[in-house]
């Protein structure tokens, strides 16, 4: 089966399936996994273009396991740099693991891939970023698989003894709450 016979019915109209169904992806990938020089010439390009490409591959899509590993494991991964960002207000945030397989399943869904992690969580994460500077007293926030499918809130633990963060800019000193305290 050419790469060309396949992708061009779905790009002339002749749609007897959509690209979002499985079965369509499994024909897709296998398509392209078998995709030739004379090929890439028929469905457009130049031959002086795919002359000057030395090798022709295809990437796998990455599984449940991969996202999860790329959330967690680079030195610079998305949930330490969240966990930065609220210890910056010295508040932890905690991931749990169900949480992370959840955004995982959501990124493979929306057929995003890694790319697609950080707005997945940006939009988890949205709300609870505004509301921690405000409130001293969180201490913890916890998300869980629901959290992450919109099912409940996430979990806060609070500590009532905190005191709230002062930020000084410029010799002007401002508490959590974006009052001015005189220094």
């Amino acid at each position: 089966m050419k790469i060309i016979e396949v992708l061009h019915s779905f790009w002339t109209g002749n749609r007897t399936e959509s690209p979002r169904n499985r079965k369509s992806w499994v024909k897709i990938e296998k398509a392209i996994k078998e995709v030739v020089p004379q090929d890439l010439v028929k469905f457009g390009l130049i031959p002086e273009l795919v002359g000057r490409l030395p090798v022709i591959t295809y990437l796998n899509g990455l599984d449940e396991k991969a996202l999860v590993r790329i959330l967690k494991e680079p030195k610079n991964s998305l949930v330490k740099q969240y966990k930065k960002l609220f210890s910056l207000d010295k508040v932890d945030l905690e991931f749990e693991d169900s949480a992370l397989s959840a955004i995982a399943k959501k990124a493979i869904e929306r057929h995003t891939g890694a790319r697609g992690l950080r707005a997945i969580i940006e939009e988890i994460l949205q709300e609870i970023m505004f509301d921690v500077p405000s409130d001293h007293t969180i201490d913890k926030v916890i998300i869980d698989e629901d959290v992450v499918e919109g099912k409940s809130k996430p979990k806060f633990l609070f500590d009532e003894t905190r005191e709230p963060v002062v930020i000084s800019i410029e010799g002007k000193s401002f508490n959590g709450s974006g009052s001015k305290n005189n220094v």
